[in-house]
């Protein structure tokens, strides 16, 4: 098989040839026909991320072993199964759920194995989807994406479920006041169609790219805000006619949190998804005065994803911007990425 592949962090990927997977057991060998490029690939192409006041976490230092195939978005057709993977449609194209654990801890005995200490996630610890062909660990992991487009589907797998696992966790507000969502990349845009999917009102995005913002209208915000304005959170306040209740902050950058802490109602919820980096801009003081929620999220869960693909089978998501790219050009997007030249997503096609 074709793969590109990490062998140091910070370094170009490498194009490599391999011999053809072999399943064992449940696993199940999927011939990739499309990958999508994410945020999370350039932070573990580049090893780590800032953690603000001079510290850095490394994923080296973490265990992360390399060489490493990554992509964590993947959609293929099964080429092969082992014995014990039972019978599966091999005409199919499935999307794959790569938030895999140990299978074993408290986490992963109730279905949240995207928490896992130990994690297993196809793209991140294993292999992953840059490549011709994956390993998957188990059919239960694949979700047949019917009449979708594969290069729409694939982003579903991460940014598609990181941004409605995020929704989820602010869904009793969607219907009161407009969502701010800050941070207008894949992730964001997913979010502004799931929102509205979910029933909400069209939320309010903030971005600092025009070209962004212009999309983030185009995918059914009811406002695109200028993050650097002066007047950033009257001017949130004004398109919402209040205060709102959420923001997700899909930056996670230290001007973005402060932003996303001001714009939010008293007793209203922040959410953070971005790793950019940083430390937390707040003080002390004001979390408990303003009696605000601060709370992360990390992908989602097995049951989540398959309500976010019966939510997809209904065809009301429409696709986001999708630019397809040869899977040879993987390190071409990265670098792409990386300068923010990326609106909506990339797709690797092998």
């Amino acid at each position: 098989m074709r793969c590109q592949c990490l062998v140091d962090f910070g370094e170009a990927l490498r194009a490599d040839e391999r011999e053809p997977l072999v399943p064992n057991g449940t696993e199940v060998i999927v011939r990739i026909v499309a990958a999508g490029v994410c945020h999370s690939d350039l932070h573990i192409h580049e090893g780590g991320f800032d953690l603000g006041r001079g510290k850095r976490l490394s994923y080296k230092e973490r265990g992360l072993k390399l060489p490493l195939i990554l992509g964590h978005e993947p959609v293929g057709v099964i080429e092969a199964m082992g014995p014990g993977a039972g019978k599966l449609d091999t005409n199919c194209n499935y999307i794959v759920y790569p938030w895999t654990g140990c299978g074993e801890c408290q986490h992963c005995s109730i279905g949240n194995e995207h928490y896992c200490a130990k994690p297993r996630a196809m793209g991140v610890h294993i292999d992953g989807a840059y490549a011709t062909h994956m390993r998957v660990p188990h059919p239960r992991y694949l979700f047949d994406i019917g009449s979708i487009e594969p290069a729409h589907a694939a982003p579903l797998a991460c940014s598609g479920l990181t941004a409605y696992s995020a929704l989820k966790k602010v869904e009793s507000t969607l219907k009161k006041t407009p969502v701010v969502i800050i941070g207008a990349g894949g992730l964001g845009l997913m979010a502004v169609q799931l929102a509205i999917a979910m029933g909400g009102l069209a939320p309010i995005v903030v971005d600092i790219d025009p070209k962004k913002r212009t999309a983030a209208l185009a995918a059914g915000a009811c406002a695109a805000i200028d993050s650097a304005a002066d007047d950033a959170v009257a001017q949130i306040h004004a398109a919402a006619g209040t205060p709102p209740d959420a923001a997700i902050d899909f930056v996670g950058a230290e001007a973005t949190a402060e932003l996303g802490f001001n714009a939010v109602e008293r007793a209203g919820t922040l959410v953070i998804v971005g790793l950019y980096g940083g430390a937390a801009p707040w003080a002390l003081p004001l979390i408990p005065i303003k009696a605000i929620n601060i709370r992360g999220t990390y992908t989602g869960s097995l049951n989540e994803f398959r309500e976010l693909m019966a939510i997809a089978a209904q065809g009301i998501i429409p696709p986001l911007p999708t630019t397809t790219y040869p899977l040879e050009e993987a390190q071409a997007v990265l670098d792409r990425l990386k300068q923010g030249e990326v609106v909506g997503r990339a797709v690797l096609i092998p």
